[in-house]
């Protein structure tokens, strides 16, 4: 039985309201900015009272926390899914990994830009939550790639004092055995995958490329060889 098939009757309509206010509030972004996610203009599009939405998400904040919770989770998934139906080899799960991220991009732009793109212009987000455990997945994940697919223990200078404090103090309950080295150089991966994918969702690439597949799928490849070279 699945869970939709486990709620109630009112539990499901409500799951259906949620889902309708949250595609329209990405919407509202896509086509006006973040700044433009209204809970009153969602009700009116929807013919609901703006008491009856306050129903569902108490502030703007509150709707954009949930946002940023759910995009956060499902590119999470879809990269985890990725790695682990890729072949055992490292360097293929990396290449997995880094196809996900731009494949999910491309499907969810409005997603993508609300995680990756400016801040929303007054939002204050809450302490942890659901994005926060996204992220440390998401990041988490990429570190123990860079690391098994690492030809050798890489020798750039970095040491833990070069950190953040909070970011080093994730990094390592995640990985505990990541070393300092490993973790600067995950960051660099980091950025390879994520420059081109961003300049492709922002609109960046099409003066430039007409097969932005084809450059990105040619600068993993560069990059998965530069960590474990390949005979």
């Amino acid at each position: 039985m699945t869970t939709d098939q486990r709620m109630t009757r009112r539990e499901r309509l409500r799951a259906e309201t949620t889902r309708e206010i949250t595609t329209i509030a990405l919407r509202q972004m896509a086509e006006d900015g973040p700044g433009a996610i209204s809970l009153r203009g969602i009700a009116r599009e929807m013919g609901m009272t703006a008491r009856a939405i306050y129903g569902y998400f108490a502030t703007r904040d509150e709707l954009i926390t949930a946002l940023i919770g759910d995009v956060s989770a499902s590119l999470a998934d879809a990269l985890e899914a990725a790695r682990d139906a890729a072949p055992a080899d490292p360097g293929s799960r990396l290449l997995a990994w880094g196809r996900a991220l731009r494949e999910w991009a491309v499907a969810n732009p409005e997603g993508f830009r609300l995680v990756y793109g400016d801040p929303v212009p007054g939002y204050q987000p809450p302490g942890e939550g659901p994005a926060d455990q996204a992220g440390r997945r998401i990041c988490g994940g990429l570190n123990r790639l860079v690391a098994e697919a690492c030809a050798a223990a890489p020798a750039n200078g970095f040491d833990w004092p070069d950190f953040p404090p909070d970011y080093r103090a994730k990094v390592r309950a995640e990985v505990p055995d990541l070393s300092p080295a490993v973790a600067a150089l995950a960051v660099r991966v980091w950025g390879r995958m994520h420059g081109l994918v961003t300049l492709e969702v922002f609109g960046h690439l099409r003066a430039v490329s007409t097969d932005p597949a084809a450059l990105y799928h040619a600068e993993l490849l560069d990059l998965v060889n530069s960590l474990a070279p390949r005979s």
